[in-house]
């Protein structure tokens, strides 16, 4: 299947019950044949009324720190570990909420052969939540942020704090930048070892070994 005809297959998904009240399947978007790919958590509202993935306030944010990276955001793809919204609707108004296990599982379906497609050198989790998914199941944002990973799908894989998480940090403290320079920092690191390993070149500080497509992932590594 081609990344084109597995975008379209997405887009009728009904795997899970979040299929009932989307507006998009919000596939990602980007170069696919980037060496770094950035996984979040999950579309919001924002996301969910455009189809693309990071357009509200933290995505917002994302693109200032990827340019202040060096980065330009059609260099790299960006997309989620769900495709769909996840929202409680018991007040009659949605509110975001985390995708349950099961609805994780099932968004597997598309981001499995997404990424083996794409075939990334360097996977940057936007997130505790994309970093428990995707590196480790204990994974400790605070402590490990920044810090290369074995990876399924990747070479590696670097987290780093959410943009959303940042905001927040921002109007809760005088001064200071919510972790934002921290964001940058990781962007910037993710992108240069994505340019290294593209060009054959080893990477201070990766693991070793890293698994390889196909080989058995570490106990947790993904979902």
């Amino acid at each position: 299947m081609t990344f084109d005809e597995l975008r379209v297959a997405a887009q009728g998904c009904l795997a899970c019950d979040l299929a009932n009240r989307r507006t998009n399947v919000v596939f990602g978007e980007g170069d696919p044949e980037s060496p770094l790919v950035l996984i979040g958590e999950g579309p919001g509202e924002n996301e969910d009324k455009s189809g693309r993935p990071f357009v509200g306030r933290a995505g917002q944010l994302l693109d200032k720190a990827l340019v202040e990276a060096g980065v330009q955001r059609s260099q790299v793809y960006i997309t989620n570990t769900v495709k769909c919204r996840a929202a409680d609707w018991t007040t009659g108004r949605p509110v975001n909420r985390p995708p349950t296990d099961e609805e994780t599982k099932a968004c597997r379906q598309w981001l499995v052969p997404q990424l083996g497609i794409i075939k990334p050198k360097v996977i940057l989790c936007i997130g505790a939540p994309s970093a428990k998914n995707i590196i480790k199941r204990n994974f400790q944002i605070t402590r490990e942020r920044g810090a290369y990973f074995p990876c399924e799908f990747a070479k590696t894989a670097i987290a780093t704090l959410h943009p959303a998480y940042i905001l927040r940090q921002m109007n809760a403290s005088s001064g200071g930048d919510g972790g934002y320079s921290l964001l940058v920092q990781d962007i910037a690191k993710a992108w240069e070892a994505a340019q290294r390993l593209a060009a054959k070149q080893t990477v201070e500080g990766m693991p070793k070994p890293v698994p390889s497509p196909g080989d058995e992932p570490e106990q947790g590594a993904l979902f």
